[in-house]
């Protein structure tokens, strides 16, 4: 709980901290995700299709270089019921912009899971994130983002099995 108070903490302090030359937004999006077992192991476990919505702030820290921290709900794991994990997740993300309409983007994401807490899967993970970002006019944006899980979603002491979570999104978001 007090990992989690931080987070929010941190997160609302760089709003707060960045208020000048800010944008804001929501973005919503599909997700295609799975789990990817150790390799000793071999599942048959089939991929989840789930989507996203979140909140974001966007922050100039040169003319070509962005912060964009995010709260968003992400409904990943597998399509098996038991492998579902609904997550509320903080990606910090950094972006490029390449030029007018192209940004590529790169950023630690730290997810915490949204429903019951005794069911072998972690409570907490943390992902690698990277993306591109297209510009459809000044307001409206499209993007794809590709997320690798750092840690195992399974819980160290209830199952010897290790899995990461991979998860592809497509967006659409409007910025003001």
């Amino acid at each position: 709980m007090k990992k989690t108070i931080l987070l929010f903490s941190l997160l609302l302090a760089s709003f707060y901290g960045f208020s000048q030359n800010a944008l804001y937004g929501v973005r919503a999006g599909i997700n295609i995700s799975n789990l990817s077992f150790d390799s000793d192991i071999e599942e048959d476990v089939k991929g989840r299709n789930g989507f996203a919505i979140g909140f974001f702030g966007e922050y100039n820290l040169s003319d070509n270089f962005k912060f964009a921290p995010e709260i968003q709900f992400s409904a990943e794991g597998a399509k098996e019921q038991s492998l579902r994990i609904n997550y509320i997740q903080m990606p910090l993300y950094f972006k490029y912009k390449i030029d007018e309409s192209f940004a590529i983007g790169l950023g630690p994401q730290a997810s915490l899971k949204g429903h019951s807490y005794e069911d072998q899967l972690q409570n907490l993970g943390f992902s690698i994130l990277g993306g591109l970002e297209y510009m459809i006019s000044d307001e409206f944006f499209i993007d794809a983002r590709y997320s690798y899980g750092l840690t195992n979603v399974f819980d160290d002491n209830a199952l010897n099995i290790e899995a990461n979570n991979t998860n592809i999104q497509i967006g659409f978001g409007v910025k003001f």
